[in-house]
């Protein structure tokens, strides 16, 4: 990207509100409709402007619209689509170097400084829509871009936290839900939406990179305009929606609110939600009236199995407590999906293969897509982690490619294992490859790091795979972009999952 200045371009003046004037660009968002461009969109048109929008995770980069728009606004809402925007940034400066270029979502928080240093116009963190629309309105009368919650090359600013006042997202501006990831049920599929009912998050989970934007803090985003969204993809053919929230629980007054009214008015609709696992125990005597509700799985950071990883990760929660909360999830009969952090630098060997066995003897092998078997414990810019003396012995320089800060773990059998398991997932998901066929492989390597006897590998097929509910995405969220991701764009008219 080319070098940036914190005033406005006279090229830009009196152009913005025209058709198209704002490109509203989006890489990667789990698989679902864009929420970085659909909430936008709404707060801009709701200011006059009427935005285009480009979502290149089931797009091709469209030059047209890069070269016709004089505000780009790239949604960055995690590590993936961070590293994915820099190269659409890219692409666009290529066609259209006079355009004013916008990161925003909880990723420009984090790394706004090293952004405007190396060519981004402006960066937003938080509750990023109103500044976005205070930043065209500067732009479009001429203005210098230097606007509350906006960060320019000098002027870095923290996060813009202040409640907003949401209109719908504008669903029209984005491509259709056939093109995102579907629910699998009972051997169908379906097509799903996303939809947030809060942001942020009241909780201080180390690794996570909510907090250092976000602060323990969390907005509740109004119940009609949650339900009027629902509507809206249900109107779609939206026959399931996702919960996006950080944690759906972290106000469960609210979130069953909406869950009654939107099974009242579509009881055939489905949902998913994340939520901690303290907040199910807390919570347990709801579980019941979520199922009755539609629910039918709940992802939930689990990380690991280990109370000595736990703790350095200040998850809030123990191992115990993980089998506590499969018992009441199990209990209401909603699935549980856990996301896990295989790698830290505390992970042992035998936390590894125990994470392992206790996958298999929990019956939890179908409950998780691979990729949750390699996540390697990412340390973005921000984190809270780089403020504990466990991981300084680990950590390499900051590395600006890969927006993060390596680590090396005291054991080199685990480096290795990483790296093995990590391509055997890869070829595995390439070639379609049985889950659990592809869980015995892990197994096995596992061992064989270990020094363990040779188990003999279960050709696919001898146990099927039960019918547990998923999304067709899998749980990536804030792990390094894979090579299938970061590869070839889209091409025109292919859907994405």
């Amino acid at each position: 990207m080319s070098t940036s200045a914190s005033i406005a371009r006279p090229e830009l003046a009196g152009s913005l509100r025209d058709s198209g004037g704002i490109l509203l660009v989006s890489c990667y968002e789990l698989g679902h409709q864009p929420l970085g461009i659909g909430a936008s969109a709404a707060f801009l048109r709701r200011a006059g402007f009427d935005p285009a929008s480009l979502d290149l995770s089931v797009e091709p980069f469209d030059a047209e619209r890069a070269a016709r728009a004089r505000l780009v606004a790239i949604s960055v809402p995690m590590h993936t689509a961070l590293r994915l925007g820099l190269r659409a940034a890219q692409e666009v400066r290529a066609v259209n170097p006079r355009a004013h270029v916008c990161f925003h979502g909880l990723y420009a928080a984090l790394n706004a400084g090293w952004l405007l240093e190396h060519g981004a116009d402006s960066a937003i963190g938080g509750e990023s829509e109103a500044p976005l629309v205070a930043l065209a309105e500067a732009l479009d009368a001429g203005r210098a871009p230097e606007v509350e919650g906006v960060s320019v090359l000098g002027r870095v600013l923290g996060p813009h936290l202040a409640r907003l006042d949401f209109p719908a997202p504008a669903r029209d501006l984005m491509p259709p839900l056939a093109k995102y990831a579907r629910i699998e049920r009972d051997g169908q599929r379906g097509l799903a939406g996303s939809v947030e009912a809060s942001r942020g998050c009241r909780h201080l989970c180390l690794h996570c990179p909510i907090p250092p934007a976000y602060g323990g803090r969390f907005f509740a985003v109004p119940r009609e305009t949650v339900l009027e969204d629902i509507r809206q993809l249900a109107a779609l053919g939206a026959t399931h929606i996702t919960f996006a929230d950080p944690d759906f629980l972290n106000a469960p007054t609210h979130s069953l609110r909406i869950v009654r009214a939107m099974h009242e008015a579509m009881p055939a609709v489905t949902f998913d939600f994340t939520a901690k696992i303290e907040h199910v125990i807390e919570h347990r005597a709801i579980f019941p009236e979520l199922a009755g509700c539609g629910a039918l799985f709940m992802v939930s950071a689990v990380e690991s199995f280990s109370d000595v990883v736990l703790g350095h990760l200040e998850k809030g929660h123990t191992r115990a407590d993980v089998f506590a909360a499969l018992a009441v999830l199990r209990g209401a009969g909603i699935a549980m999906r856990p996301s896990l952090v295989a790698f830290t630098p505390w992970t042992t060997l035998e936390d590894y293969l125990e994470m392992l066995r206790v996958v298999e003897a929990e019956d939890l092998v179908d409950h998780l897509d691979s990729v949750q078997f390699t996540i390697r414990l990412l340390v973005p810019p921000g984190s809270l982690l780089l403020q504990r003396d466990a991981i300084r012995p680990h950590l390499g320089a900051f590395d600006p490619n890969a927006f993060g800060y390596p680590w090396t773990h005291p054991d080199p059998r685990m480096d290795a294992l990483y790296e093995a398991v990590r391509a055997r997932v890869a070829a595995s998901t390439r070639e379609g490859e049985d889950a659990r066929l592809t869980f015995a492989r892990l197994v096995a390597l596992a061992r064989a790091a270990a020094g363990l006897p040779e188990v003999p590998v279960r050709e696919a097929g001898a146990t099927p795979r039960r019918g547990v509910p998923r999304l067709t995405e899998p749980w990536f969220c804030c792990a390094e972009p894979s090579e299938d991701q970061f590869g070839p764009r889209p091409t025109a008219g292919r859907p994405a999952l």
